[in-house]
Order: structure tokens, then C-alpha cells, then sequence
């Protein structure tokens, strides 16, 4: 018997790619963090004093499969609860799915630039990752089942997609899929949801209502802004919710979290005002950024990428180092394989003033 010097880790989970996060942690006089999608407020009054209020009792577990929030959930949207299943964010539960449906020998099916968490929810179970080449820095719905074979388990597509903002309308998703084998999971991730203003728009309720190989993911790490405290959802057919309680750790969603994400899903006037005030904020962002000579992709969701021409002195990780200095913390997309752009997040209107600002004095600065 061969004795192995020290454990040994999965051959999966070596070709894991780390989650690269932004560098806000590494500025000491940082100024403005747009680098991470996160909202461009503050959580609601009702979210922070519901938190509080449920942080007065620390001693016993939360709730073990966040009942009351499921509930909550079920009733904004007009859901079965049976059939919603919380996570600690929705990063949780896209590890679930692939935790429950995928394994060596498997192929879990992403669009190319789409979120990093698709390949290494996959690495980590043994699955290969397939990208799925986009057009014009959208989704492409036969790109993507270009690439399903008998091998595929599943498909993750985020709509809209982070980093390009870009979407896929109704039509588009159920073409996608209705091309699929009914054997796949669809894994609709609309995390960006809220912001979309779109009428052609669906976040994926309805097919993941009555298909019962379709299931959507949400979010209130965004429009509801809170991120810090990691709460996810997703709703889907009981066969597939019932898989992921299996897998699902008790206790996963703390109890200060789920009281403050019931308390946002009922402040309808804070989640309104940040969905106009961001349409706002973009379509006016978008502008200045274009007049500066820049190409700005169109996006739907709460940050736009945009491009530096990669020969140029003025390229990405000049551009990005130049605000960085400034004090203002941007997000390289390298990892989406995106090199020659920058991420934006939508900041309040005091802050994308200054971005504006200092853009415009990098454009125009001598080479």
C-alpha cells in the first residue's frame, strides 16, 4: 500500500480559481467603494431597527429552515413557501445545486462572462465547467446549447449578468429553455432583478412555477442592501427544493438577518426609491461616460463596465490604478475574461459626481 506524505485535496478543487474580490480592504484613505454592485444607500430604517431588535437575543439558533422568511417571501411574490428555500446569500445556494446535481464526469454549462461563482461551484463538486461563448457581450442562447451534451447536469445563467449588465428577455428564456433535455437543471440567477425596468423582462418566476426542471436565485445583498448579512433565496419545484434542504446546513441563515430581510421585503417606498433613483443615476452616468470618448456597455442592472483600449497608455489597469490612487475603488474583471474593462458600481449622486470628475480629468490628461 502507497503511503501519501500529507492529505490529499480533490483534483477538483485544485482547479479552483479563487474568488477575487475588489481591494477596498487595501486602501487605508479610501474615499468611495463603488467596486462591488453593493446599493448606493443604506439598508432600510425598518431592516436596521429589525436587526437590532432581533440581536437583543443571541443565545438561542435561529430558525432552522428560516420559516418565517420563506413565508414572508412566498406572500410578496405569491409563491408556494414549500417551494422557497433560504440560503446564506445566494452564493449558498448555488453551491447547493451543484452540490446536489453535479460530480465527477459532469459538465455544468455558464455563459463565458458570466458570475465566477458558476466555475467554482462546479470545480468544487468535480464537474468540468463549459463557457459558453456570448455576442456582444450578451448571453446567447444557442451558444449555450451548443454546448449541452449527455454530459451536462447543469446550465447557470445569470439575467441580468454581472459583470456586462446585459440581459436576456422572455421570449429568449423560454427559448433557451425549451431547447434544454429535460434532464438539466436551469439555474436562473437574477440577483439584479429589482433593478430592471424593462417590460420584456421576467426574472424567471414563472418557469420556474410550472417547469420542473427550472429554478430561480435572488437576492438581498443588492437593491435591499444587505450584503453584510448574507441572505439569499431561491424558489423552485419541490423535487429540487427538497433535494437542496437535504444538503442544506440546519441553521444557515441567521436569526438578526432573517428579521431584517422581512422587515425590507415590506419597505416598498425604500426598494421604489432605489430602483428610480438608479435608472437615474445610470442613464446619466452612461452619458458623461460616452462624452468622455469611452465605450460604456448598455446595462440594466446597478453598474456598467467600461472599456480602455489595451495598447493604449490609458489602458485598464492604468485607468483603474488612477482612480484607485484617487480613492475611489473600481473592480477589475479580468477573472470574467474581461481585461481591457472596468466595473462601476452606481454610488449616491455625491460620489459618481467625483468619479465623473476624476474620470474625465484621466481622459484628458496628456499622454
Amino acid at each position: 500500500m502507497i503511503r501519501l506524505l500529507r492529505p490529499q485535496v480533490k483534483e477538483g478543487v485544485l482547479r479552483v480559481k479563487p474568488y477575487v474580490g475588489s481591494e477596498a480592504n487595501l486602501s487605508e484613505n479610501e474615499l468611495i467603494n463603488i467596486s462591488s454592485n453593493e446599493s448606493a444607500f443604506e439598508a432600510s430604517l425598518l431592516a436596521h431597527d429589525a436587526y437590532i431588535n432581533a440581536a437583543k437575543d443571541l443565545r438561542c439558533y435561529p430558525e432552522i429552515d428560516s420559516i418565517s422568511l420563506r413565508r414572508a417571501i412566498a406572500e410578496k411574490y405569491g409563491l408556494n413557501p414549500g417551494r422557497v428555500i433560504c440560503g446564506t446569500g445566494s452564493d449558498q445556494i448555488i453551491d447547493l445545486i451543484a452540490l446536489a446535481y453535479a460530480g465527477v464526469g459532469d459538465e455544468v454549462v455558464y455563459s463565458a462572462h458570466g458570475f465566477q461563482m458558476y466555475p467554482i461551484a462546479a470545480h468544487a463538486v468535480g464537474a468540468m465547467p463549459v463557457a459558453a461563448p456570448e455576442q456582444n457581450l450578451t448571453s446567447s442562447v444557442d451558444a449555450i446549447l451548443d454546448k449541452i451534451n449527455e454530459r451536462t447536469r447543469i446550465v447557470f445563467l445569470a439575467n441580468p449578468n454581472n459583470p456586462t449588465g446585459t440581459m436576456l428577455n422572455q421570449d429568449e428564456l423560454n427559448r433557451l429553455h425549451s431547447g434544454l433535455p429535460s434532464s438539466v437543471v436551469f439555474v436562473i440567477d437574477a440577483a439584479y432583478a429589482e433593478y430592471v425596468t424593462q417590460n420584456n423582462y421576467e426574472p424567471g418566476i414563472e418557469l420556474a412555477r410550472n417547469q420542473n426542471n427550472v429554478i430561480m436565485t435572488r437576492t438581498f445583498s443588492k437593491i435591499y442592501a444587505l450584503a453584510n448579512l448574507r441572505v439569499g433565496w431561491a424558489y423552485g419545484p419541490t423535487d429540487i427544493i427538497e433535494s437542496l434542504n437535504r444538503v442544506r446546513p440546519p441553521f444557515n441563515v441567521n436569526g438578526p438577518a432573517i428579521a431584517a430581510a422581512i422587515a425590507a421585503l415590506g419597505d416598498h417606498e425604500h426598494t421604489e426609491r432605489s430602483k428610480s433613483y438608479n435608472q437615474e443615476i445610470l442613464s446619466w452616468f452612461t452619458e458623461e461616460v460616452k462624452a468622455m470618448g469611452l465605450v460604456v456597455n448598455p446595462s440594466v442592472a446597478n453598474f456598467v463596465i467600461i472599456y480602455f483600449e489595451e495598447k493604449s497608455s490609458k489602458n485598464a489597469g492604468v485607468a483603474y490604478q488612477y482612480l484607485f490612487d484617487k480613492g475611489i475603488i473600481t473592480r477589475r474583471v479580468d477573472g470574467y475574461g474581461l481585461p481591457n474593462w472596468v466595473r462601476v458600481s452606481m454610488g449616491t449622486r455625491e460620489e459618481m459626481l467625483i468619479v465623473r470628475n476624476a474620470l474625465k480629468e484621466f481622459v484628458e490628461q496628456d499622454e
